[in-house]
Formats: C-alpha cells, sequence, structure tokens
C-alpha cells in the first residue's frame, strides 16, 4: 500500500491504467485508523490486481474535496483514473471494500 500526497495523486491514481483503491483518512478519524489494518490485509489479497493507496486528507484538503470526499472513512476505487465506486461513513467495512473489488475485477 503506497501513500500519496497532492503532488503524487495525479500520477500515481488519475494516469494509472487498470484499477486502484484510494483510502482517504486523517489521524483524527478513529474509525479510519480502526479499518486501516483491514485495507492493508486487503491490499495483500489482491495484490497485482488492484493498486491500493492511502490519502491523509488533512494534508490535501483541496484534493479530496476535487474528488468529492466529503467524509471519513471514504474508500473511492478507480478504473484508469475514473472514480467507479466508493464506500463511506458507516458503510466503510472491510467486507463492503471486498465486494466493491469483487465487482470490479
Amino acid at each position: 500500500m503506497i501513500a500519496v500526497d497532492k503532488e503524487t495523486f495525479q500520477g500515481e491514481i488519475l494516469d494509472a491504467a487498470g484499477l486502484a483503491l484510494v483510502d482517504y483518512w486523517s489521524e483524527s478519524c478513529e474509525s479510519c485508523k480502526e479499518l486501516m489494518p483491514e485495507v492493508e490485509a486487503l491490499a495483500e489479497r489482491y495484490a497485482g490486481k488492484v493498486k491500493f493507496a492511502k490519502l491523509d486528507v488533512t494534508k490535501a484538503r483541496r484534493l479530496a474535496i476535487s474528488q468529492q470526499v466529503l467524509g471519513l472513512p471514504t474508500l473511492v476505487l478507480y478504473r484508469d483514473g475514473a472514480k467507479i465506486a466508493e464506500v463511506t461513513k458507516d458503510g466503510a467495512t472491510a467486507a463492503a471494500i471486498e465486494d466493491m473489488i469483487q465487482k470490479a475485477l
């Protein structure tokens, strides 16, 4: 799982071919931190099929807003740089994330 920021987001996510999942989180979001180990486990399970990245929204607030990230945690799945699915807030569970990935594969 790679960490992206406002400098690397375009190249790593929007210009990337294939599937990429971005975990939008912040240090002050307890739900985000609880979910992170499960997201990292999914990153290992889907290695080679989906690129996993995390973005700390406190360091890239405008970027998060430009991606319509309005609440945390939010996990967005992109295909060839286009947003195709997302789970957010209470719906952001490991099962929901895996379901989203499975539907896209």
